[in-house]
């Protein structure tokens, strides 16, 4: 009877068996059809950003939803491949894509816990579900996914099959991959870690978020342990290797991407550019940009920049805290501080800060890295008046709440400063060939993006006028030439608009002067007159030729004194025609284009001074024109210059009406450098914010950084180039003068006359006066 009843057992047990076998046989007939090709796989594109770099090859910014690095099998190190392995999938090498003995144990595991704690996938199974599945937890899905793990099994190797999952997995901080997750950890290359730092990569996959060391670092060392606990079991690793990583020290790097210089602004344009080409493809491509910056340069133009506008900032006085933060009712909560600062950034090193607490003498403050600090003596100078009972202050007053920056000194004490409002640019290029050695468009990319290097339309000033000494030059002028510096009434048809009596910066008059000292100290009437004496229109014309379009600049008499319009990158491009003999030259900062492979799919095309460059002005001229530029820095408005300790160095300051624009544009022979300052809705910047007072001293800290390994450049005058006396009164030829001026061969002046001197009268007019 019991035996009768076990067989009926064993025999529906077996037609229940064999029923779902078929079922089985008969889900996979019908789903194995419908699965995903997988030339996704064998063709594997990862998807890579696009990766901007430096001339000298340092990665200076990246585009892309998915951080991603892509690394061979054989580069992984042998250490965080069996740290994979002890944490996802120890039979790797031995099962088929579904792992039997894995499910097995998975179900003994999880039944003894009393619930779903240890999971079945194998690395396989991850590799189909991360290509081709959802994420959803139905069997159909589970179904599918098993399947799919035996066609890759069928179709890849297994190291190949190990390299996908690597390089596709998803570990946190945007990052995909390992080698990626190694960077935005740890900050190091993949090849570099140590073995407990390839345990704790190997614990994230389980839970990317849950376990992630910047969020959690207690959370990731226990998944880290258990890894190291199942390397050991295994015997990937001995007794010794296992109790040296359990104490090895992680340093995790809580820094978001950091690039290896400050260069927003150019990324920004590299990145609209590729993506003008390949659209939507340029974040996934892996396309390689490298730019023309030089990390030197860059840095120093940063640097600088934001020195200056920080120098100017506080020259105008503290303005008062940002706004006023309602402060949680215990002030030793921290977590509760940094709730309400979560949404405020810092400025490179000017941080945001909360205030705690104030006494006469002492400011103490919260930062959103969880430092409370104290603010004494000087750092307290700048803000002294927020401080104090002043009626007039009311309630920008500095007290509990008010949300400040502040700045570490150099000796280590923190003082108040504040988030300027005006705005910079710089711009630095090789004028021999256009190459952009620094670029930077303004004082923080992440406050302000407009790119005011290359979209800022300002008026140039007094930056313009040597545009238009070069056109008088073309007319028959010489740097000797005299002009009267005096009162001069222009009525609205000489100036296109309404009438006009223009004034020097200092509101004096010099008389008849020379043209070189004209420029040399920035004499706006007599530049007035040179314009008159040439035409408006053809100096217009003429400017063409260093690639400003007419539109900009009217031709009208106050185009003498830059009242058109330009950006910095346009005046360099100007200036570099000065600077490289007369050609006119074209800005690029993309060198080259590279696929993933480093194969080149762009190269940079670029015209060179001298050889297949476009000569737009006479060699001579260009000469000359450095020449009384050079006075400008060591006699002139640039004077400042001179703490560079250089004679090659040639610029022109430009201020315009009302201070609203600063300039300061110069040159050596191998670079050419403008800065410019003022604010987006364009206002007064100050009385005495001339060019040589706010954008002079950003451009000296900049050049004494970049021409640091440049070489003094020797002075070499041109074919057709004469040098005589001058007498300076009359800037005419003088055997007994006491000056040297540089001519044309063709256009030296008339000698002076001293065979007859009547003692009563003396006329020398053969040098006329405009």
């Amino acid at each position: 009877m019991l035996f009768r009843w076990f067989y009926r057992f064993f025999l529906v047990a077996l037609a229940t068996g064999l029923l779902a076998a078929l079922l089985v046989v008969f889900a996979a007939l019908v789903t194995l059809p419908s699965l995903p090709s997988l030339e996704t796989l064998t063709d594997y594109r990862p998807k890579i950003p696009l990766r901007i770099y430096s001339a000298d090859n340092l990665l200076i910014g990246e585009f892309g939803e998915e951080r991603r690095d892509f690394v061979k099998i054989e580069e992984v190190p042998k250490s965080l491949k069996q740290a994979i392995l002890a944490a996802e999938d120890d039979r790797f090498y031995q099962h088929y894509g579904v792992d039997y003995i894995g499910v097995l144990r998975a179900i003994y595991s999880n039944f003894k816990a009393g619930g779903a704690h240890q999971g079945a996938s194998t690395i396989t199974m991850q590799v189909a579900r991360n290509f081709f599945l959802t994420k959803e937890k139905t069997l159909t899905r589970k179904f599918s996914e098993a399947l799919l793990a035996f066609k890759i099994e069928h179709s890849l190797e297994k190291d190949q099959i190990l390299e996908l999952y690597i390089n596709q997995i998803y570990l946190g901080q945007r990052s995909y991959g390992f080698s990626s997750a190694a960077q935005s950890y740890f900050g190091k290359q993949l090849t570099d870690i140590n073995l407990a730092e390839a345990a704790m990569l190997a614990g994230l996959p389980k839970a990317p978020s849950r376990f992630n060391p910047i969020v959690n670092l207690e959370r990731a060392k226990t998944r880290q342990q258990y890894v190291l606990k199942r390397m050991h079991e295994l015997g990937y690793i001995s007794a010794e290797q296992f109790a040296r990583a359990k104490e090895t020290a992680i340093a995790i790097h809580r820094r978001v991407k950091v690039f290896a210089m400050p260069a927003d602004y150019v990324a920004e344009m590299v990145r609209q550019i590729v993506y003008d080409r390949y659209r939507e493809e340029a974040y996934t491509r892996g396309i390689k940009v490298y730019t023309t910056l030089r990390k030197t340069d860059q840095e120093a133009a940063y640097r600088a920049l934001r020195k200056g506008v920080m120098e100017y900032d506080a020259r105008h006085g503290y303005r008062g805290p940002e706004a006023f933060l309602k402060l949680p009712k215990d002030l030793k909560d921290r977590e509760a501080l940094q709730d309400i600062m979560q949404d405020i950034g810092n400025s490179d090193d000017i941080l945001a800060a909360v205030v705690l607490s104030t006494t006469p003498g002492t400011v103490e403050a919260f930062r959103k890295n969880g430092e409370t600090i104290r603010i004494t003596g000087d750092g307290l100078k700048a803000a002294h008046r927020f401080l104090s009972n002043d009626p007039k202050i009311g309630e920008k007053r500095i007290r509990p709440g008010a949300l400040i920056r502040v700045k570490k000194t150099e000796k280590g004490s923190w003082q108040i400063v504040q988030l300027p409002e005006i705005e910079a640019a710089l711009v630095a290029m090789d004028p021999n060939n256009g190459a952009i050695r620094a670029l930077v468009g303004g004082f923080d990319y992440h406050l302000n993006k407009f790119n005011h290097a290359t979209q800022a339309w300002r008026q140039p000033g007094s930056s313009f006028k040597p545009f238009v000494y070069s056109a008088a030059l073309e007319k028959g002028f010489t740097p000797a030439t005299i002009i009267n510096d005096a009162p001069l009434y222009l009525g609205p048809e000489q100036t296109g608009g309404k009438a006009w009596e223009p004034r020097n910066y200092d509101g004096k008059f010099s008389g008849p002067i020379r043209m070189r000292t004209a420029l040399t100290h920035s004499k706006n009437l007599a530049s007035v007159r040179i314009l008159q004496a040439i035409g408006p229109a053809y100096a217009q014309d003429y400017a063409t030729r260093f690639g400003f379009d007419k539109k900009h600049h009217p031709a009208v008499l106050p185009m003498a004194l830059g009242a058109g319009s330009a950006t910095p990158m346009q005046m360099a491009i100007g200036y570099a025609t000065f600077a490289n003999g007369g050609y006119h030259i074209h800005p690029y900062f993309i060198e080259r284009i590279e696929d993933e492979h480093g194969n080149i799919i762009e190269q940079a095309r670029f015209a060179t001074a001298g050889r297949n460059a476009k000569q737009v002005i006479d060699p001579r001229n260009a000469f000359l024109m450095t020449s009384m530029m050079q006075d400008v820095v060591q006699r002139g408005t640039a004077a400042r210059a001179r703490a560079l300790k250089r004679n090659d160095i040639a610029g022109k300051t430009g201020t315009t009406s009302n201070a609203v624009d600063a300039w300061f544009c110069g040159y050596q022979k191998d670079l050419v450098a403008v800065t410019w300052m003022g604010f987006d809705e364009p206002r007064s910047m100050g009385n005495r914010e001339t060019g040589g007072q706010a954008a002079l001293p950003i451009w000296i800290d900049y050049m004494a950084t970049a021409l640091k390994s440049i070489p003094v450049a020797k002075t070499s005058s041109p074919k057709g180039i004469i040098v005589a006396k001058i007498n300076p009164e009359t800037g005419m030829r003088d055997i007994f003068g006491t000056l040297n001026e540089y001519f044309f061969q063709e256009q030296l002046p008339p000698e002076m006359d001293y065979s007859f001197q009547d003692p009563e009268f003396t006329d020398q007019t053969e040098n006329p006066m405009f």
